[in-house]
């Protein structure tokens, strides 16, 4: 037995036994660690962990200068409670996040991540993540130097995030991104630039969460030149978004500063996405925001890339609040079109906005691309037709768009 085994065990023998042992209740392996454990002695059990075992947090603040990470398969790590085990990175200086998973089968639960100074948590090519009831936050709240993502697994299969709360990322919350067969349910997201975002991914559920004082609520994205193409087939639904109003507070040059402030919705590029039985209100830009890659003017070198928005199905959503001030580069396209239909006001911008670019070498008003708007109340609507010029003018009527798409089938892990 090597000397640095030997002295953890120790650690967790002097610090586990009684009624507050981190490992009660737990079957199989476990290393318990108690307020007061080092990082190096943190960072041991997670090396010294063996396949399918658990390293288990006791009630109290961790406090780290260094990343942590674990490569093992089949390991959980979980805390006494999200309020009650914090693992705190306000004093790191060494890593790019606060902790990195590379390996399959990974469970987190009932702890709290704090004041990363990047990434909360990146999970990395794991086959089976599970995230539940996890805190991650930035205390001092919104600011453009806090972490840029809270919950990050990417390149990742059957991924599961639930009953969890992230506060205050300068890109997203939540993120899923480059994945697939994603469920994402029963959440809390505030105060991020995006509350939950899923990214160049296919097959995800999103259902049930809450989204608020974010920048923009829910996005579903695809961008170019990545590893994982052309994401397909979320489902966004029965999610609360309201009130997402924070100002965006991106770093400059990150794509999701283009998030006009009071944005519920935003698909960017997004294909066969279905929202429904959504509650969407109180946003300063639009509810629903639906866009192509061509307005960023960003140059593609990604010849696989296709971004244009196709087959999108949003249905018997419940959207209210009216936006009178739009922000943002899709703000001065809602400014300028609505101007152009209505010059004499009033200015009311309507709750779904299309910038209306269509790929010229798709055949047009193909039945399987198209997208389709469908029984949400009074909820009305707007085609910007981007660039506005004499061949193409903006539009409010909902007629093109009276068609449906067959439902998403639901995801499963």
């Amino acid at each position: 037995m090597t000397e640095k085994r030997f002295a953890l065990i120790l650690f967790v023998l002097a610090s586990c036994g009684g009624a507050d042992d981190p490992c009660a209740g737990v079957d199989g392996e476990c290393i318990g660690l108690a307020d007061g454990a080092s990082a190096t002695e943190v960072q041991t059990a997670l090396i010294e962990i063996p396949e399918g075992g658990t390293v288990a947090f006791g009630a109290g603040t961790f406090s780290f200068e260094v990343d942590l990470s674990l490569d093992v398969d089949g390991v959980t790590v979980r805390g006494a409670g999200a309020d009650r085990t914090t693992l705190s990175f306000a004093n790191q200086t060494v890593g790019p996040q606060g902790m990195l998973v590379t390996a399959d089968r990974f469970t987190i639960e009932d702890l709290a991540l704090e004041d990363s100074p990047g990434d909360a948590l990146k999970i990395l090519g794991a086959d089976g993540v599970t995230i539940r009831r996890v805190r991650v936050e930035w205390t001092g709240g919104p600011s453009e130097t806090n972490g840029a993502y809270g919950l990050y697994p990417v390149q990742c299969t059957d991924v599961l995030i639930e009953d969890s709360v992230v506060l205050g990322a300068s890109d997203a919350g939540v993120y899923v991104g480059q994945s697939d067969r994603i469920i994402v349910r029963n959440n809390r997201a505030e105060g991020n630039v995006a509350g939950i975002e899923i990214e160049n991914s296919s097959h995800a559920d999103v259902h049930d969460n809450t989204a608020t004082h974010n920048t923009g609520g829910i996005l579903v994205f695809n961008l170019p030149d990545l590893a994982v193409k052309n994401g397909v087939g979320t489902r966004v639904f029965d999610n609360s978004i309201v009130d997402n109003n924070t100002e965006n507070f991106a770093p400059v040059g990150n794509i999701v500063g283009m998030v006009p402030t009071g944005t519920g919705i935003a698909l960017l590029a997004a294909h066969g996405v279905e929202i429904f039985g959504n509650t969407i209100a109180d946003h300063r830009s639009l509810n629903i925001g639906i866009i192509s890659y061509v307005p960023t003017d960003i140059a593609i070198t990604d010849a696989t890339y296709d971004q244009y928005p196709t087959a999108i199905d949003i249905h018997d959503n419940t959207l209210t609040g009216t936006s009178d001030m739009p922000t943002g580069q899709l703000g001065a396209l809602l400014i300028s079109a609505i101007g152009e239909i209505m010059p004499d006001g009033p200015f009311i911008v309507p709750d779904i906005a299309w910038d209306g670019v269509v790929d010229p070498a798709r055949v047009p008003d193909a039945p399987a691309d198209k997208i389709c708007i469908q029984r949400n109340g009074d909820a009305d609507y707007i085609n910007l037709a981007w660039p506005l010029n004499d061949a193409a003018k903006p539009a409010m009527t909902m007629v093109p768009h009276d068609c449906s798409h067959a439902r998403l089938p639901a995801v499963e892990l």
